[in-house]
C-alpha cells in the first residue's frame, strides 16, 4: 500500500483551510487472514460515543500524521509503536462533523499482544476484527441514517461500522485487493447505539 493510493472518500471530500489536523491508525496483523484493530468509543464521550472506529485523534502542534496516529493508539490501548511497522498513508478525509481533516495511516503489527483501553472514559472496548469477516459480502451493507446520509457499512453480529470509519476500511480493502462483490443496494439503518453524537 503506498501513499495516495486511494480514490475519492465520497462524502468524506477535500477540507477546508480552517480543519484541524488529525490522524487513524489503521493496524493490521501480519497473518495471512489479517486483523483490524478497532475501538468502541466510551458511551459517555461528547461526541460518536458508542461508535466502532480506529484509533487516532487530532494532532498535537508540529505532530506528523505517523507520530499522531502511534501517539493516540499508544493513548488509548497501550500500543507499543515498536512493534509497529508504518507502510503508507491513504489520502486525507475531510469530516465536517468534528472539523477534523483525517489523514489515515496504515500500519502492520508483526508482534501482536493483548490489547486493553487505557482510559475506560475514553475507549469502552478493543475489537480485532479479522479481513475474512470485514470482506465477507454478508458482511457488507449501505449504511443509512434520516436525512439522506448513505455510505459503506459493515454489519457483525450486534457491531455496526459506518461513517468515516467505515469508508476507510472500504478505501483499504478495495486498495489492497480484498474486496469481493457485495449488495450495495442492500440498506440497514445505522442503529440507534451506533447514531449517538
Amino acid at each position: 500500500m503506498r501513499d495516495g493510493a486511494a480514490g475519492p472518500l465520497g462524502q468524506f471530500g477535500r477540507a477546508p483551510d480552517y480543519a484541524r489536523p488529525a490522524a487513524v491508525l489503521i493496524l493490521l496483523t501480519d497473518e495471512p487472514d489479517p486483523a483490524v484493530l478497532f475501538t468502541e468509543r466510551a458511551g459517555g464521550l461528547r461526541a460518536h460515543a458508542g461508535q466502532i472506529s480506529f484509533p487516532g485523534g487530532g494532532a498535537e502542534t508540529g505532530e506528523t500524521p505517523v507520530a499522531t496516529a502511534l501517539r493516540e493508539a499508544c493513548e488509548e490501548v497501550g500500543l507499543d509503536a515498536g512493534l509497529v511497522t508504518v507502510l503508507g498513508q491513504l489520502p486525507t478525509a475531510w469530516v465536517p462533523a468534528s472539523g477534523y481533516e483525517v489523514t489515515p495511516v496504515v500500519a502492520r503489527w508483526s508482534e501482536p499482544l493483548p490489547l486493553a483501553p487505557v482510559d475506560p472514559g475514553e475507549v469502552a472496548n478493543v475489537l480485532q476484527l479479522r479481513i475474512s469477516q470485514l470482506s465477507d459480502p454478508a458482511t457488507r451493507v449501505t449504511a443509512t441514517v434520516p436525512g439522506g446520509y448513505r455510505g459503506p457499512g459493515f454489519q457483525l453480529g450486534d457491531l455496526f461500522i459506518w461513517g468515516m470509519t467505515a469508508h476507510l476500511l472500504d478505501v483499504t480493502l478495495r486498495v489492497a485487493g480484498w474486496e469481493q462483490s457485495w449488495d450495495r443496494d442492500r440498506e440497514v439503518p445505522v442503529p440507534g447505539r451506533f447514531l449517538r453524537d
